[in-house]
């Protein structure tokens, strides 16, 4: 697979999801759970390693096809968050992101490196041109990565995404980059 590894710094590595990911994961998730519940509906949902394991097996999948691409966020070969174009839409070379990391981890710009460091790979290749981000308006932190990594507010989609009992508004950043060399 030629998009297995993305080399970000010296530190920080994606790697493109595979079965070697799948303990540290469900574990990253445990330890998170609560925190990311703020942001996120599915960790509620992970109760085992098998549910990670089904996660990631499809996720794979996905990204051997060019549907969706899932990586690791590694620092110093310790995961510490995932970085996802969680689906993509070929013919118009748009690719929708997401997000999350360790909370320890926040904070410190690697996932703003590391994001830019995906952009810049499928922007090369003509994969991708469109990068699209949507979160929640509440989701301070997640505007700021959209925001810093040069993203541009397109609209608010009222009452978009449904977590924790309610409907919350969601922004809709996005950012084109063409003709990297």
């Amino acid at each position: 697979m030629e998009d297995a590894r993305i080399t970000v710094n010296e530190h920080i590595t994606l790697h493109a999801v595979n079965d070697r990911f799948v303990h540290d994961l469900y574990q990253l998730v445990v330890k998170n759970r609560d925190w990311l519940q703020q942001f996120l509906d599915w960790p509620q949902h992970v109760h085992s390693v098998e549910d990670t394991r089904k996660t990631v097996q499809s996720n794979m999948i996905l990204h051997q096809r060019g549907y969706a691409k899932t990586f690791m966020i590694l620092r110093d070969e310790v995961l510490v968050g995932v970085l996802a174009f969680n689906a993509i839409e070929p013919l118009n070379k748009t690719a929708y992101i997401g997000y999350w990391m360790d909370e320890n981890a926040c904070g410190q710009g690697m996932l703003s490196q590391s994001m830019q460091a995906m952009i810049d790979f499928y922007a090369r290749r003509g994969t991708v041109r469109r990068f699209v981000i949507k979160c929640r308006v509440a989701n301070t932190a997640s505007n700021q990565v959209a925001r810093r990594n040069g993203f541009t507010l397109e609209g608010c989609l009222k009452q978009a995404e449904f977590l924790n009992g309610h409907y919350d508004d969601q922004h809709i950043w996005a950012r084109i980059v063409d003709g990297l060399q």
